[in-house]
This record gives structure tokens, sequence and C-alpha cells, in this order.
């Protein structure tokens, strides 16, 4: 409400120092050197998600801040001309409302610390117990601003339990920078507060609401909404004298659809960690050849990571350049990744990552890639008999809630190719990740980390055709890094002589 009343203040403390041409140069340069400092080398991916939501604030909405700021528009119209040539490539509104959710999706997977996260530290922190789960080489703090458009997103959705703990930060941050408006701002100590009380007033906290309020009206007292607010407030707390002490807490949303969600979490908070899985005797490492002429002078290095479901690790199945090539390859065609529902393909909020598919005819180097996967299991991949190659880009926060790669319907898009189910899954890791992204079978109680090169391979069929409910599986929310995926996937027909049936339904 009084964003505007403290754009003034600012304007006039800076522009009674320099003139306007001036000021707007100092601007400029001021806001460029912040977005500079951010991302220094820009053929890298921003692997920090910190980095990466702020990267992307300051040029969706920080940069728009400072063009339509009242000294911009005022002194240069030039700068406004530049800024609306570059719009449409700049990140959107939908972009930063995805970084603020894929943070509070890290917040919530791995447990961390808000305040923590604010100062650019990754700790769960459990009780008094206190774990660093990253070390960044470089400590970047949010700003106040930073903290409330995250608290602001989770706020629109009705969110609470994510709101309160950043919009906390925000108003904490804004008390001890108070009078120092910045022109990229979006928001000042008195939006803080606004939302933060009518959140607390949502959770059940009605004193803290109250507190909250009195505090906007001590610098904006001319607020006739917020004064009816503290009178409401105070008349509740006089109906109900017990909220006054009684402290709201605030329970984190139910997602209907996953009913494992604190197995599936535990999993990704192991990051992959199974020292235990070592001890077992029957599971061990080889060479495999798989009885192959392909294979007999370069054996794959072979990992049993589990038995019931199968799951097996190949090291090194492909070469950094090989990896390398197949990102480049699918780099242009990346799109949002959709999931069957019922007959269709939909984007949807439990799976958040861009893919592509390659045909082998792109490149002759999938044809290689093709032989080495056939060679290694035995099995048919040729179309129609198994998919194109996806490849997936996991970003920040990105993730893929539990799932089957086998349809569970009749109706599943999967049987149009009219080859029968999915029997098997490869999936190739193309890339390292720093923190997080390990792939947690949830039934099976096990999480596999993200090795480079290295390719994992598990059966999604039974012999008999039916659905290994084990291998309810999951991408684990990407932490820090960039996770790139391969996945060839195998279909029934066409395997019947390599994968027969058996006698034993379980098998």
């Amino acid at each position: 409400p009084s964003a505007s009343a403290s754009q003034d203040a600012g304007i006039t403390g800076v522009g009674a120092v320099v003139s306007g041409g001036e000021l707007i140069l100092l601007l400029s340069f001021r806001f460029y050197d912040k977005v500079l400092s951010l991302h220094e080398d820009p053929a890298a991916p921003v692997a920090n998600p910190l980095l990466a939501f702020t990267l992307i604030k300051r040029l969706q909405s920080d940069w728009r801040n400072v063009v339509h700021s009242l000294e911009a528009s005022e002194n240069i119209q030039a700068l406004k001309d530049g800024y609306e040539k570059v719009e449409q490539d700049l990140p959107a509104f939908e972009d930063l409302e995805g970084a603020a959710r894929a943070l509070m999706r890290l917040q919530d997977v791995y447990m961390l610390n808000v305040k923590g996260l604010a100062r650019g530290v990754f700790q769960r922190v459990t009780g008094s117990d206190v774990t660093d789960l990253y070390s960044p080489r470089r400590i970047f703090s949010l700003t106040a601003d930073d903290c409330f458009q995250v608290g602001k997103v989770a706020y629109d959705m009705g969110d609470y339990y994510h709101a309160i703990p950043w919009l906390e930060e925000a108003v904490s941050l804004f008390r001890g920078s108070y009078g120092e408006w910045k022109t990229e701002d979006e928001a000042s100590l008195e939006d803080a507060l606004d939302h933060l009380a009518f959140a607390c007033f949502q959770a059940g906290n009605v004193s803290c609401a109250l507190s909250l309020s009195r505090e906007f009206l001590l610098y904006s007292p001319e607020n006739k909404r917020m004064a009816r607010n503290v009178l409401k407030y105070e008349r509740l707390l006089a109906e109900s004298p017990h909220q006054a002490v009684a402290e709201a807490v605030i329970q984190r949303p139910r997602v209907p659809h996953l009913r494992t969600r604190d197995t599936y979490e535990g999993l990704c908070q192991t990051l992959g960690s199974q020292p235990i899985h070592y001890q077992i005797p029957s599971l061990y490492c080889s060479y495999e050849t798989n009885s192959s002429p392909y294979l007999l002078l370069q054996p794959i290095r072979k990992e049993i990571i589990h038995l019931e479901p199968y799951v097996a690790l190949y090291h090194d199945f492909v070469s950094d350049s090989e990896a390398q090539k197949i990102r480049e390859l699918a780099e242009p065609w990346l799109q949002r990744s959709v999931v069957a529902s019922g007959e269709k393909q939909l984007q949807v909020e439990y799976r958040i990552s861009k893919s592509a598919w390659l045909k082998d005819t792109v490149d002759p180097m999938l044809v290689t890639l093709d032989h080495r996967i056939a060679a290694l299991t035995g099995l048919d991949v040729q179309p129609p008999y198994a998919e194109y190659l996806q490849v997936v880009n996991y970003g920040i926060g990105g993730h893929y809630e539990p799932h089957f790669d086998h349809a569970t319907s009749p109706s599943s898009p999967l049987y149009r190719m009219k080859s029968g189910n999915r029997v098997a899954t490869f999936m190739i890791y193309l890339s390292s990740v720093e923190a997080g992204g390990a792939t947690a079978f949830i039934y099976a109680n096990f999480s596999v980390p993200v090795v480079k090169n290295a390719a994992l391979f598990w059966w999604n069929l039974h012999r008999s055709g039916e659905g290994d409910g084990d291998t309810l599986h999951a991408g684990c929310p990407v932490l820090v890094g960039d996770k790139w995926v391969a996945n060839k996937w195998i279909h029934e027909y066409g395997q019947e002589f390599r994968r027969p049936c058996g006698s034993n339904p379980e098998d």
C-alpha cells in the first residue's frame, strides 16, 4: 500500500545528489553489476538453485521495475525502448513462479531451513541437529525482496505453511534495511507486514496478526483497511482470550495423489547413500559381456544394486563426448515434459522437467548406442519394439514424483505403439549433479545416486506380463546441479524369445 511513498522518498534522497541523466546511468550500471555478479559464465548452467531463482527474478521483475521506475520515466525513454526489444526473450512471470515453487519443493523434500537458505546455506534442521547438505563454493544470500517474492507465490496459492516462514524472513530483512529503498525492489516492509499479518490470521494466529498489523500502522498510520483489521483482531481476542496465548500449528498441505510422500522424501534425503547394500553378498560387481561379441573386447562394469526388483547399474556406459553429444542433439527440441493421464498427455506439477525425443536417424552415434543397449540387455531395441530415445533435463528443483514407467491402465497412450507394455527401462545419466537428483525406489526402499555416464536398468514387468509394483520409483528434486538423463523404454513384443514367460508368476 505504501510502496509508492517509499519510492518517492528514495528518489528524493538520490535526486538531491545527482542530476537526472547521471541518476539513471548510476541505476543502470548498479543493476547491470548486480545481474552480472550472479552469472559470470554465460556458457555454464546455474547449479545453485538460489542463484537460479535470483537471476530469473532480476531479469523478470527487477529489471522491469527499474525501467518503469519514476527515474526512468522522467529521464531516458531509450531505456524503456531497449527493454521492450528484449522483453519477449526474458523470463516470464511463470518462470519466476516456477522457480519460487522449486525452492519450496527443495525446502520440503530436503527439510531445508528457510533462514539458512536466505543466508545462502543448505542446512537440514531437525530439532537441535543441523546438517550441511551442500557447501557452495560461493555464499550468495537472498534479499528481503527475494524472500518476499517466494512467500508471495505461496501466499497467492493460499499455502500459508510455506508463505509464513518466507514472509517472516522478508520482514526481518526489511526491518534491518528500512529506509534503504532499491529501485528494482517490488515490495517494502509494509508490503511484507501486510501479507504476513493476513497469513498469520488465516493460519489461526490472531495475536501475531494483531502485532504485525499494529507495526504496519506505525509506518503507514493513514491506512484505513489495516486500522479496521486491527479492530477486528482486537475484538476476536477479546471474545476468545485463549487465542492470545495459543500457538497455531500449521499443517503442511497434503498431496492427495502422493500417498508415499514420507517414504519418498526419506529416500531422497539419503542422497542415494545406501552403505548397507554393499554388505550383502548377493549384490556384487562384475565385467558384463552378456555373451555378446560386441562386448567381448570392451565389457561393461556391472553393479547389482537390488534383486527384487532387479536393478543393475552399468558404469561408464557412455563416454563424456557421447553424453555431451546427446545433450546437444536434444537441446533445441526440449519441451515441458508430460505424463499419460487416461488417453491424454498432460503437464503436471509432479513432473517438472523438459524432454525431447531423438530418432536414431538424427545421428550415427545413436545407432551405435542402440546396438550397445541391445548387446547388454539381449533385447530388441528397434522400433516398434522400443521407443525412441527420450532425453530429459531437470533444472532448478526438477523432479518426478513416484510413478511407474509401465502402463497401469488399458487406455494408456503407451499401447498406441501396438507393441505391448514397457517391459524394461534403460536410463542413462548424461551429467553429474552436486546434490540431490537420486532415483528412489519407493516400495523396495532404496535410492541410487546420479552417476555420470552410468546407466540404470530394471524390469518393469514380471515374466507373466503383470506390472511389478516394486518398481514404483521417483526422480528426487535436483538440489544443486543440472541433471540430464536419457531413457530407452523397451516393450513386450519382440522379446518373446529373449525374455520368455516363466512358470512362476512372481518371476
